[in-house]
């Protein structure tokens, strides 16, 4: 079936695509600026083989010697680039391809890696962008929020980070005073991000009736439904048969966290950001390319990943240098949040050690084949856009109609 919002294209090598279009626009990149949180780390690492028996062992001893559990909530850590290197990788990827381009990062609940570009960087505009955490019911969303105005950029982030971090303000009726005011905003284009990904840990199946009920209530606010760099195709097919089925456009998002460029972008022909918003807000279209790097198996793209945020970098500078001088943690000392190097001059238990130096074995690409053979057949990326079998779901009875109002 053909795609009514949405031109899609899959690239299997690398290819000059000046004739297609005037520029690439990468979003959703990620730099040192981004705070990770660490709280899904009980819950995965209970079920790696035999990391779940240190694992196990490490917290139960912490339990026993602090009268306590570990306390992840707060934890955090950084990606190893800084906002300039990822902002540079992406440019080099699509001028490659023969366009111009427009590289939008957006650090979780963070404008200051763009900030950083547009006052060091000569002669270089970039977008001010963040991924908003978004509190909803049980769970919560990641919203890509793009382009925000300059000379209200920062006073704009305080508002929807307090959302995210009070509590008291939590509501549908605050929430959608925050969606207002910027669909109010023309250039501003709001894209959900990795929209079916359980990224919540509360279970697919009610992670997806939490989508739906955040679609019947904001969904009139969101321009694009995101396809992700890091999902499966299978997931991204699914979002792209969502996003026909509520006839709103699909928007690429790498979600890069290590050295890698993204492996999906957007096509425009417009000469400035506000227009290629426009082109997804009011125009509802848009056109996306998975790059060749998209087809490797994600796993091996995710290892790689991994390995590059563990890698020690001895040109980086003091502090940034060793995988755990990027990992925050309060140990309840009464110190408040601490790099781990502050506590471990090694890099931790042994086991912890050689766990990490398997991973970065694991991500070398000489292994990607293997992981190419054991990838289910739903996840292989289809040849072309003529092979994928796009099956649009009826979800207009569940999620409902989104109200054309506000979204222009």
């Amino acid at each position: 079936m053909e795609l009514k919002t949405t031109r899609l294209h899959i690239l299997r090598e690398q290819k000059d695509l000046s004739k297609t279009a005037k520029k690439g626009v990468s979003l959703h990149c990620h730099t040192e600026h981004s705070k990770e949180m660490l709280d899904f780390i009980p819950h995965y690492a209970d079920k790696l083989p035999i990391i779940a028996h240190f694992w196990r062992k490490e917290r139960d001893n912490y339990e026993k010697n602090q009268g306590k559990g570990i306390d992840f909530s707060t934890a955090f850590w950084s990606p190893p680039l800084t906002a300039h290197d990822v902002y540079r990788i992406e440019k080099d990827q699509i001028h490659a391809c023969g366009l111009e381009s427009m590289v939008s990062i957006t650090d979780h609940d963070s404008i200051d890696a763009n900030l950083r570009i547009n006052a060091n960087t000569e002669g270089e505009t970039a977008p001010i962008s963040l991924e908003w955490t978004v509190p909803f019911s049980y769970g919560f969303f990641h919203v890509g929020v793009h382009n925000l105005p300059k000379e209200r950029a920062i006073d704009i982030t305080k508002d929807l980070l307090d959302f995210t971090f009070n509590k008291e303000v939590q509501s549908d009726e605050r929430l959608a005073e925050l969606f207002a005011m910027l669909n109010e905003l023309p250039g501003v284009l709001v894209i959900l991000n990795h929209p079916l990904w359980d990224i919540e840990l509360v279970g697919q199946e009610r992670h997806e009736q939490l989508l739906k009920d955040f679609i019947r209530v904001h969904g009139r606010w969101v321009h694009a439904l995101e396809i992700n760099g890091f999902r499966n195709w299978s997931e991204n097919k699914a979002v792209i048969e969502l996003a026909e089925s509520l006839s709103i456009p699909l928007a690429t998002g790498g979600d890069r966290h290590g050295c890698q460029p993204n492996t999906v972008v957007n096509l425009t022909n417009a000469d400035t950001f506000e227009e290629f918003a426009d082109e997804i807000r009011v125009q509802k279209r848009s056109e996306v390319v998975l790059m060749p790097e998209y087809e490797y198996p994600l796993h091996s793209r995710q290892l790689r990943s991994f390995s590059e945020i563990l890698k020690h970098y001895e040109e980086f500078p003091d502090g940034r240098k060793r995988w755990f001088d990027r990992v925050h943690f309060d140990i309840g000392d009464g110190e408040g949040l601490r790099q781990l190097s502050v506590h471990w001059k090694r890099g931790g238990p042994t086991w912890l050690r050689w766990a990490i130096w398997t991973l970065g074995v694991l991500g070398s690409p000489n292994l990607m084949p293997i992981f190419r053979v054991a990838r289910k057949k739903k996840d292989r990326v289809p040849k072309s856009v003529e092979t994928a079998r796009f099956q649009v779901p009826q979800t207009r009875e569940v999620t409902g109609e989104l109200s054309s109002e506000g979204t222009a």
